[in-house]
């Protein structure tokens, strides 16, 4: 074992242990209550105090990346074997999930699609007047919002409510499983684009043996989980069948709508790498295969179901870089004027971003432990135009960061690899411990302070170092003659 491995190691262990203690633990101000477990795994008889819960969060993400800084810095040895990527997974299995309570949101739409309701109009607190064992577990600030999901993600919202049926736990416990699965398989499917060694032990750096994502996205339960599989499912099918991919696409689609991106990035790849004539057949084909995914979907759950995708329209987080630049034009400009000034030039910022990665990517072909320059094409674009949204878009949350961390592993190391991994650190930091409630008001200043003061400025030193990197990379200037290996 080499020095670098006996550091980075321990370091790992560690943080895992502390995320999986959390997830383990009774209720906190990171994990919400889910009531009576019945066939789903039990908790540990501790509940810790908000400060309690905080700081090993805290410790666990920081140990976690300086374990990811590492393993980046250290690019020899062997990719790790499945029975020690089950292991995780069974794990994850054993606790409930924390750092907010979407769970529990995805369980009460999943309750009133089961009941005959209509998530997309009818509230979780206002379903069968705020008496339902599982609509009644929602939330603040939730409680009183229709879903923002998409039809496929409801229908699995409901499956798991019709195995769970009244136990909030149960239900939870099923989504659970879909969100594991999804991340095993992600890795499989990584695996199947990046065949040799070096790029598969990447893949279990920066995805499978990530505390930052493992931790945000699999404990956390999130649906971008399952979102991310069907988009790199996508990825993977798009040189056998543009039917298949265009199926993958509207289904990750009517998940979650953000992650039609991926279309995107498959037909630029398609553009540059074939024909014409083939360019047409195959955007046809994918056109009908979402279709084959959409129109029933929402045929279903109605077209005021596209009203509820806009509802974080206009909004920010406070952990966005741009939420400093709001602050202060509110000071002197009108809410309107706010608005339409900070959302031009946030996207200004990420169309100038997406430019700079998808040339840098090309540039330095950093796609090309891939094999097929079509597939390496679309990866490259996808990775540019999701990490240019997720890095400047004004309502950016930890989670919505999976498809960047998905499909940076099979990207070549650059530059801007410790950069993102630093800016993700404190974007989940930022969100800890995850609840409104059950929270010490001196935990809870302190906590919000972070969130609104320190990860923006981190924001913007990781958006001013990734400018200045492109720049020197020199995206400006004719590509450098690379040899890629085919």
């Amino acid at each position: 074992m080499t020095a670098f491995e006996r550091v980075r190691t321990p370091l790992l262990w560690i943080a895992f242990a502390l995320l999986v203690l959390v997830g383990l633990a009774q209720t906190s101000a990171a994990k919400p209550p889910l009531g009576l477990r019945g066939f789903a795994p039990g908790m540990l008889p501790w509940e810790p105090s908000s400060l309690t819960v905080t700081v090993i969060l805290f410790l666990a993400y920081s140990l976690g990346a300086a374990g990811v800084l590492l393993g980046l810095l250290h690019r020899t040895g062997r990719s790790a074997s499945w029975p020690w990527v089950f292991a995780l997974a069974v794990l994850a299995l054993l606790t409930g999930p924390f750092g907010s309570g979407d769970h529990t949101n995805y369980a009460a739409y999943g309750r009133i699609a089961v009941q005959g309701g209509d998530p997309y109009s009818q509230s979780p607190i206002d379903w069968r007047g705020g008496l339902d064992p599982i609509t009644a577990a929602v939330q603040p600030p939730w409680q009183h919002t229709p879903s923002i999901y998409g039809p496929f993600a409801t229908s699995l919202q409901a499956f798991s409510n019709l195995i769970g049926g009244d136990n909030l736990r149960e239900t939870v416990w099923i989504w659970q499983i879909f969100v594991v699965a999804s991340w095993l398989v992600t890795r499989w499917l990584l695996r199947q684009i990046a065949w040799e060694e070096r790029s598969r032990r990447r893949i279990d750096v920066l995805w499978t043996f990530n505390p930052l994502v493992f931790g945000v996205l699999v404990l956390g339960a999130h649906v971008d989980a399952i979102a991310g599989v069907l988009a790199v499912a996508a990825l993977v099918t798009m040189r056998r069948s543009a039917l298949a991919t265009g199926v993958l696409v509207g289904t990750a689609a009517s998940t979650k709508l953000t992650y039609a991106v991926v279309a995107l990035g498959i037909i630029w790849a398609w553009r540059q790498c074939g024909e014409a004539d083939q360019l047409v057949r195959r955007v046809r084909n994918l056109v009908l295969g979402v279709l084959l995914i959409l129109v029933p979907c929402f045929a279903v759950a109605g077209p005021h179901a596209f009203h509820q995708f806009g509802a974080a329209g206009g909004s920010f987080s406070y952990a966005s870089p741009w939420s400093l630049v709001i602050r202060l034009l509110r000071t002197f400009l009108p809410e309107w004027a706010v608005t339409t000034v900070a959302f031009v030039l946030a996207a200004a910022t990420m169309i100038a971003l997406s430019y700079g990665f998808h040339r840098v990517a090309n540039r330095y072909v950093l796609g090309r432990w891939i094999a097929n320059p079509m597939l390496r094409q679309a990866v490259a674009t996808t990775f540019a135009l999701n990490t240019a949204y997720v890095v400047a878009a004004p309502y950016s949350l930890p989670w919505y960061d999976t498809l960047t961390w998905a499909l940076l592993p099979l990207l070549a190391p650059f530059a801007w690899d410790p950069a993102l991994v630093v800016r993700y650190l404190f974007m989940a930091l930022a969100y800890v411990p995850g609840r409104v409630q059950g929270v010490q008001s001196s935990v809870e200043t302190w906590t919000l302070g972070f969130r609104e003061n320190v990860s923006p400025w981190v924001g913007w030193i990781v958006l001013g170092a990734l400018a200045v990197w492109m720049r020197r990379a020199g995206i400006g200037r004719p590509a450098p003659r690379t040899p890629v290996r085919r």
